[in-house]
């Protein structure tokens, strides 16, 4: 479970794309959707853009046909030359409204596009295996769904469509500047060599310091992140000033990262604008000895001076988006390497129905609530049996380490009868938890195994698992919304009626019904609004109403006082009726009326019996009842 190599915010947040090819063909998977609205982009894009060079093409004919002729005339006919104008006007409006078209479908097509892989990505990251979440810290993985989404819209809607645009308009400028004169054509070429040049070296230095600008954006969130859940710890402890030189210490490396990227950016526009301008006043200059002394034609050399100032600007355009570009494909390989990771693997088979007991004493499947509940299993014969759940537990010779060449659990044999209340006690970090993990499957036993009413939990489907299993965590999660959904999310078909039943089995109603809106009261922050022990109460209650055959106590009652916890002693002993019940307690006091209380040490059992038996042994359960030694 360590997260060591792994920090904050997400470290890796911005690189270089490993395979940019396959990034490419996977994001075109996701927009085989718009396969027509792409064509109709690619078309729309090689329209605008010729529409663009066609109308500075109309300045050679102007000057030629008409603008040169006019002069010194004195009532010359500008029909003519007014329906050019008119011609030209129109192009540049057809022009004008296929990039308005164009970018409407690109808006449709990336937030359609992107809505298709958040989904997928969501979707995905609730398949994976708890094993992925205990090695990847929050802001690592929300990374994935702000900064890596937010580069891959802008590629989609901008960078992409404006760096094909600029291609199609360089190219087309490239055509009619050798129709219109090959000589002036290579000035051009010459020109483009230096500025690819500098496009390059200077393009080379922002991107770097861009991809280290994503980095520290991603530590400076995650750190942001951890600090504001960590509010209170850093008060209590007076840390303000470390918190602060923290954020400074990141926040400096996010301006000196972002000071790079920009002051190359920033620099390569106004450079290529400069140089623009040289080129122009060169161009001009051969143009006007070639018009001067071999006869170009005043019209040819005002179309080509035009496009002179327009070639920069599309190569000036795509050198700026490339980094853009590049940042976006290492966002998406990120996004498409989490949707990769191989999900939590389901071989179960048996499943959990309601059932009910037919005339003849024989369960049957029911739907509807009974209050029964079966194991269902198909048998090789096409014929199903059905076991009714009572909670028999039996855990053998199970061993488990959350990482290779290092056990938690050492050769763990235990039992639970139906209805027993089954405690665990030792120190921090013998193994307590990882029992229950163990038996929510959210981690396989490599050896031994772990029978459920006789059947061996990897051969019950993970959910249904789950679900006839209930736990109450020592670190409670709130979610946004009422008091009521809180309680209901143990059960999401649970009546008004039937959380407020648990509510009071839980001894929340009384302060529930305190509350400004009483079950309606909106819970924000996780609950911040509630004392720590109300927060816990939620989360017995929700257990409560969830009814499973098996319940799961993780320190449930920590956060409570002694005072509350004697009033809620008999909800939580309605509560674990009939039941089996596994509870983990430092406070020893919660486990006393236990039916076996198991003492662990460094993965093993090494004692077991009712408390009574216990202290007559005289040994580890009883040095930690009578404090000779502490739980730690």
């Amino acid at each position: 479970m360590s997260m060591s190599g792994h920090k904050p915010g997400g470290m890796h947040a911005s690189r270089k794309p490993k395979d940019t090819k396959k990034t490419v063909q996977r994001i075109l998977s996701y927009m085989k959707n718009y396969r027509g609205k792409l064509i109709a982009v690619f078309l729309l894009v090689i329209f605008s853009a010729l529409a663009q060079v066609a109308s500075t093409y109309f300045l050679k004919p102007l000057f030629n046909d008409y603008i040169l002729p006019f002069v010194g005339k004195q009532n010359p006919d500008l029909s003519a030359f007014i329906r050019m104008l008119g011609l030209m006007a129109v192009v540049y409006a057809a022009g004008a409204l296929a990039t308005f078209a164009y970018n409407r479908l690109m808006i449709t097509i990336s937030t359609g596009t992107l809505f298709q892989i958040r989904s997928d990505l969501y979707s995905h990251m609730l398949k994976l295996p708890i094993r992925y979440f205990d090695s990847h810290t929050h802001g690592e993985l929300m990374s994935r769904f702000t900064n890596d989404t937010d580069a891959l819209r802008n590629m989609l809607s901008q960078s992409f469509v404006n760096i094909f645009s600029s291609f199609v308009n360089v190219l087309g400028v490239f055509i009619a500047m050798c129709i219109l004169s090959p000589i002036l054509t290579v000035v051009v070429v010459l020109m483009l060599v230096l500025m690819l040049f500098i496009i390059k070296n200077l393009g080379a230095k922002s991107g770097k310091y861009f991809r280290e600008q994503q980095i520290s954006v991603g530590k400076v969130n995650g750190y942001i992140e951890e600090m504001t859940e960590g509010q209170k710890v850093v008060k209590v402890f007076c840390h303000d000033q470390e918190s602060r030189d923290g954020f400074d210490r990141l926040n400096e490396e996010l301006f000196n990262a972002s000071k790079g990227a920009h002051t190359f950016a920033s620099m390569l526009r106004p450079i290529m604008g400069n140089l623009s301008y040289m080129h122009y006043s060169i161009t001009a200059i051969v143009g006007a000895v070639l018009a001067i002394s071999y006869g170009l034609d005043l019209g040819s050399l005002a179309s080509f001076l035009q496009y002179t100032r327009s070639f920069s600007q599309p190569i000036t355009m795509m050198s700026e988006q490339l980094n853009s570009v590049l940042m976006a494909l290492a966002g998406a390989e990120r996004i498409f390497e989490m949707m990769d990771e191989v999900p939590e693997i389901d071989e179960g088979t048996v499943t959990l129905v309601n059932a009910e007991y037919n005339v003849h004493g024989r369960l049957k499947e029911a739907d509807h609530r009974t209050g029964i509940w079966a194991w269902k299993q198909s048998n090789d014969n096409g014929t199903i049996d059905y076991t009714q759940v009572k909670g028999d537990i039996r855990v053998n010779d199970v061993v488990f380490g959350y990482e290779e060449n290092k056990t938690v659990l050492n050769n763990v044999t235990l039992y639970a009868k139906p209805g027993q209340k089954i405690a665990f006690v030792g120190s921090t970090g013998a193994g307590k938890t990882t029992i229950t993990n163990l038996l929510n499957r959210f981690y396989d036993v490599p050896e031994g195994n772990i029978l459920y009413d006789g059947i061996p939990i990897n051969k019950i489907k993970k959910s249904d698992l789950r679900r006839s299993l209930s736990m109450v965590l020592q670190d409670t999660h709130l979610f946004t919304g009422t008091v009521m959904d809180n309680i209901r999310y143990g059960r999401l078909d649970a009546t008004d009626d039937e959380v407020i039943t648990a509510a009071k089995l839980a001894n929340a109603d009384s302060f529930i019904r305190h509350l400004p809106q009483g079950y309606d009261t909106l819970l924000t922050s996780d609950g911040t609004n509630l004392s720590q022990g109300q927060r816990q109460l939620l989360a017995i209650a929700r257990a409560a109403v969830a009814d499973p055959p098996v319940l799961i106590l993780d320190e449930a009652t920590s956060s409570i006082d002694t005072r509350t916890e004697a009033l809620i002693e008999k909800g939580m002993d309605k509560l674990m009726e009939g039941r089996t019940v596994f509870v983990i307690a430092h406070r020893l006091s919660t486990v006393r009326n236990s039916n076996a209380i198991l003492v662990l040490e460094n993965g093993s059992i090494i004692e077991r019996g009712d408390h009574d038996d216990l202290i007559r042994q005289a040994g580890k359960y009883f040095q930690l009842y009578t404090g000779m030694f502490e739980l730690t």
